[in-house]
């Protein structure tokens, strides 16, 4: 269910995730792409863009993108990361016009957008805490620092309208659908505090296949699971916000100083 819009221009953001673009997928994202020109103004895709993070399977998605007119923006995924070449597979994505966000933000044409792979870890007091093993606290490290960048993208965008785009949830209302064994390594909460302290007007996020396509943050912003399987399954293969578009006039100018008296 989309948000009620207000009469007046509108702020279209299609998003998708977990496209999983593989060694042979050409043409295999036609019924994703096909007709976002006409339906939305920008493109999220959030993570998983590949199937297994190799560089040739990026080229593919890019030439898949190139009839796409209008702005993207995209997070890596943890399938992105198998291979270890992301610093590759974004130089891939920005060649081909792609803004990639790994903790930052960026504003386009007055709507900010703020992104990241983000991490798991679990939600609320279930989640793991950084105590015992060398290797754990390591592990809650990783997540606290994908935490920093993300509140260092939101702190930077400062528009009314701040779309934030992740891989992993940060609420687990959209993750509920997968067995519940598997949550803690599907987001973690502690993403919700930049999200909430900074603003965020919606957020997406891909990863949880079986999931829930909506959930909410205890602060009420909109969070939508976008994970391509998850749309598919519903009928879907793109998920399209919409909201009143930001006011994009030029700001008065300040007055002119008194004359000096005669």
């Amino acid at each position: 269910m989309q948000p009620d819009a207000p009469r007046g221009r509108q702020v279209r953001v299609a998003a998708v995730g977990d496209l999983h673009v593989g060694d042979a997928a050409r043409g295999e994202l036609l019924d994703v792409l096909s007709g976002v020109n006409r339906s939305a103004d920008y493109l999220a895709l959030c993570g998983d863009l590949t199937a297994t993070g190799k560089p040739e399977q990026m080229r593919i998605l890019v030439e898949e993108l190139r009839g796409v007119e209008i702005p993207v923006i995209a997070v890596l995924g943890n399938h992105d990361h198998e291979a270890s070449c992301e610093a590759e597979l974004r130089a891939i994505l920005r060649d081909g016009g792609v803004h990639v966000l790994d903790g930052e933000g960026i504003v386009l044409d007055g709507v900010g957008f703020a992104g990241t792979k983000g991490f798991v870890g679990g939600f609320g007091r279930r989640s793991l805490a950084p105590f015992g093993e060398k290797v754990l606290k390591e592990f809650v490290q990783h997540s606290i620092e994908e935490v920093l960048r993300l509140e260092n993208a939101m702190r930077n965008i400062r528009t009314d309208l701040k779309v934030a785009v992740l891989h992993y949830s940060p609420v687990a209302d959209t993750v509920r659908g997968e067995p519940e064994e598997i949550y803690p390594f599907l987001g973690s909460s502690r993403f919700l505090a930049p999200l909430e302290t900074y603003g965020a007007s919606v957020i997406f996020h891909g990863h949880a296949h079986r999931g829930t396509l909506e959930g909410v943050t205890p602060a009420g912003i909109p969070v939508y699971n976008v994970a391509l399987p998850l749309l598919r399954a519903n009928g879907m293969t793109l998920r399209i916000w919409t909201a009143p578009a930001p006011d994009r006039r030029a700001p008065a100018p300040p007055p002119a100083p008194p004359s000096p008296e005669s």
